[in-house]
């Protein structure tokens, strides 16, 4: 099993702001999955909450430190990154995680 950066991003929106946020949000997603860094994201939506939403995010980086300086800088992002905080009801939370054991169908 490779050595990828795992982590999800939980967010948590106000009503009025979804759908710019969602809008925002997918359009930093398409341009980051083509970089050469990245292996997959999945971005899900609670079922009994609108404002909720999920990454589930997976690089080919050594470190967030590494994944830090070679990707939150990108110019796609900055847009987004400047506006997000007047999106939120409260502050994004990021976990990082360590692969254990996978499985595919």
């Amino acid at each position: 099993m490779d050595k990828n950066l795992v982590f999800t991003v939980q967010f948590d929106i106000k009503p009025e702001c979804v759908h710019t946020f969602k809008e925002s949000l997918l359009n930093v997603l398409n341009k980051m999955s083509l970089e050469d860094t990245f292996v997959s994201c999945y971005l899900d939506k609670d079922s009994n909450d609108d404002a909720k939403y999920i990454l589930y995010e997976i690089w080919k980086e050594p470190s967030v430190e590494a994944f830090s300086e070679n990707q939150i800088n990108k110019d796609y992002r900055k847009e987004f990154n400047s506006k997000i905080d007047k999106w939120i009801k409260k502050d994004k939370v990021v976990t990082i995680l360590e692969p254990v054991q996978e499985w595919h169908k």
